[in-house]
Formats: structure tokens, sequence, C-alpha cells
């Protein structure tokens, strides 16, 4: 990542406006930055900065622009509702924008999810979903799982284990959260039939040593890990997390906030699997980019948060809801779930036989756009150091990647899904050139 020392360079050789020069530096240090780019404006899959110069987007806002940088149809939508009702409190009364985002959902969803809650992050719908669980069910524990990231307020720290530098220096965390292994099956060097069955056994030792089902409120899991290093989970494994959810009474929650309107190839990771979880969340996708998050279950489950309990002043805003509806009609529209796909293939296709040339690569894994390559030394233990140089060098070919895992030895790749196949195909020739220039 970039540092002040880096970002001052910057400065130095490419000088900002007045502007910038004054305010910058009191932009708060916990920001960490990948890049010391200033952005003009992006477009599609493009990023531009001051000077003009394109650079081409895998990151994708972190997930976010999966319809692409400022999609005309989003952008259209934001305009009309700002010029109609910036701020309609839902508590006071309701918009057509909610009623129309509600409707679009519920032909993605599965039809047992029926019940939706809006709020601005993942961090907060992932809250809301653990509080929905407890007055649901009435118990307090929750279960989940090595590698999660779920946000960074104070009771998702506690379920968040993909680095300890989302927790270190603000313990003890809120108590009542017990964590399993996930399966992770390269890094554990088995076949992923063998990993399932392992976890499930380490789940159900866990159940019985220490969090009973009895007080056990709900199973949180990614149903493919994001930040802990895009790893996709053996179906047998989800489908048995399931099965003794179903057996105890316990919810469980999907956290697709990453996973989400298509960046897996499916409009949500979990119809991979073929299993429907009781309580499901979704952030940065839904709105192209405008802070909105949801919490949705079975509307029997909602029926049992008692009113008034949870809630937010700006949860559901009017213009968020309306590029929802815009962002869901494009994804749709423009088939860019099955681009996401088709692209996923090729990209996935490409990195493979990256691999062959150079066996640092450890790993290539993903579903459709949603892919990792995991960066290995020759005595098999993760490489950051590869991983974040390889970042660099691309970046400074004029391509943006990030990077994920506990070790940040992986890196992501999240192009939004209008990518087309000359730009993968772009991306994979400087990804090349940045593996010939590091890797020796």
């Amino acid at each position: 990542m970039y540092h002040s020392s880096r970002i001052k360079d910057y400065f130095q050789v490419f000088p900002m406006t007045q502007l910038y020069e004054d305010n910058f530096p009191h932009l708060s240090p916990v920001w960490t930055r990948y890049t010391p780019i200033v952005s003009e404006r992006a477009e599609g899959c493009y990023i531009y900065d001051q000077d003009g110069t394109a650079y081409l987007d895998f990151t994708c806002g972190i997930g976010v622009t999966n319809t692409g940088h400022c999609h005309p149809k989003v952008v259209a939508a934001i305009r009309e509702q700002a010029g109609s009702f910036l701020h309609a409190q839902i508590n006071i009364v309701v918009h057509k924008p909610i009623l129309e985002l509600v409707q679009e959902l519920r032909t993605i969803v599965h039809p047992s999810i029926d019940g939706f809650f809006f709020s601005n992050s993942g961090a907060e719908a992932l809250e809301g979903a653990v509080k929905l669980a407890r007055a649901a069910t009435g118990r307090t524990n929750v279960i989940v799982f090595q590698g999660s990231f779920h946000g960074r307020t104070s009771g998702t720290m506690a379920m968040t284990t993909s680095k300890t530098i989302y927790r270190a220096g603000y313990q003890p965390l809120p108590a009542g959260v017990f964590v399993a292994p996930y399966p992770y099956a390269y890094r554990y060097g088995w076949d992923g039939e063998t990993t399932s069955q392992w976890c499930l056994e380490e789940l159900d030792y866990l159940l019985n040593s220490q969090t009973a089902p009895s007080e056990t409120a709900a199973i949180l899991i990614e149903p493919v890990l994001g930040e802990g290093g895009y790893v996709v989970p053996p179906t047998s494994f989800l489908k048995g997390l399931r099965q003794i959810c179903d057996k105890h009474g316990i919810l469980l929650i999907f956290d697709e906030v990453q996973s989400g309107f298509g960046r897996t190839g499916k409009w949500f990771a979990q119809e991979h699997f073929g299993v429907v979880p009781d309580i499901m969340t979704v952030a940065k996708a839904i709105a192209s980019g405008l802070p909105l998050s949801g919490v949705f279950s079975r509307l029997d489950l909602m029926k049992k948060w008692t009113p008034g309990s949870h809630g937010g002043t700006y949860g559901g805003n009017a213009v968020a809801c309306a590029a929802g509806v815009a962002t869901i009609r494009a994804i749709r529209d423009e088939d860019m779930i099955g681009n996401a796909a088709r692209r996923g293939v090729q990209l996935v296709t490409g990195l493979r036989k990256l691999q062959e040339e150079y066996p640092a690569i450890g790993d290539v894994r993903g579903l459709g756009l949603m892919v990792a390559t995991e960066f290995r030394t020759p005595e098999n233990k993760p490489d950051k150091n590869a991983a974040k140089t390889i970042i660099h060098a691309a970046q400074e070919r004029k391509l943006l990647l990030l990077s994920c895992g506990t070790y940040d030895n992986s890196i992501r790749w999240i192009p939004p899904l209008i990518v087309t196949e000359k730009q993968i195909n772009d991306a994979l020739g400087i990804f090349g050139e940045a593996l010939k220039e590091t890797i020796k």
C-alpha cells in the first residue's frame, strides 16, 4: 500500500492543483491507500486521473461498481430522483423508489425471502442480521468462520477473522461469537470433500464444546469467502450447514455483501450451491456505488423483530433506492450476469495458462468474476511480497488490482460485469508483463 512518503513523492512528480495540495494532507491516514491516483472521473471499466490517463479498473470499488462506473441508466435514475425527493425518512413516509426496489428484489431472490430491511453499509446490515437472529430465536450466540470479513463496527469486528489489523487494539470485543474453520481446501492441502467433512466435524465439535445449539442463534458465513481469500467452499459444506441449522433450530445467515448482484455469474452466490439461507445480507453492488445495504429474510422472522428496536435515519434513502432499481434492471436487461459467467471462464483460463509458466501462482480459483490468484514461495509459504509487487507493477501499466487473504498473498480479480473480452485480454497481458518483471 502507499504510505504518506510515497504519495508525497508522487505529488512532486505529478503536481496537483492547489485544492489537492492544501487539503489532501488533512485526509485521515486511517484510510490505507493502494494507489496515489487522484481521479477526475470514471466511466465503464476505466478510471481517469487529472491528466486524462485511463486506468483499467479491476477493483470495482471493492466489488461495488458491478454495472461499471457511471452506468447511464443508473445516473439518469439518480438525477431524476434527486429532483423529486432526496430524503424521505422511512418512519415518517414511504417513498416510491423503496417499493419499486422491493418489487425488483422479489424477482431475483429465492421466493422464501420475502421480508426486506434497508440500511447504509455492509457492516450495518450484518449488525442488523445478527440482531434479527437473536430477536427471532431468543438465543444469544453466533458462529462465524475463519477468514471471514463482516465489517469494522464493534459488533462486526467481533465476527471478522480475516486479519488481525481489523481487531488489534480494540479488544475486548462483544462476546458470544465463536469461530469454526472455513473449508479452504488449498490451504489445508486436501481435496474439497475431505476438507468439507473435516470442517463439518469441527463445527459439530464446537457445538458440543463451546456454544450449545440451544444458545446459538445463527451460523453466519460468506458463501464465497471475500476478504479472506476468495475461497469457494464445496457444495457439501453449505448443504451440511443447512442440515445442522435445521436440526437445531439455528438460523443460517449468508453474507452476500461482496458476492451478490451478479458477481459470481449468478444473482447471488448461494444459487451455485442450491442452499437457501434464513437471512441474507447485501450491500456493495446493490446501488452501483450509492450507500445502500439490506437485511433480507423470511417475513415470519421479520415479524418477530420488535418494532423500533432497529432502524436508522438514512436507511432506504430515496436516491439510493432509485439507483438500486436502475442497477437491477440494467444487470438484467444487459445480460451482465451471463457476461460475468463467460468472461469469468476466459479470465480463469488465461490465469491458469500463466500459472503453468509461473509456479509462484499456487492457486487460481473463483466463480464468475470473483477470482483469486494465490502466491506461494518455493517453500510453499504465503508470499505477500510477490502479490504486492505484482499489484504495483500492474498499476504502473495502468491496471488496478487488489490483494486479499489473511496473509495478503492473493490478488483478487473483480472487474465490472460489463467487462469485454478485449479488456480481459488486456488485463491478462499486463498481468503477464508484471509477472515477468517480478517473478524470478
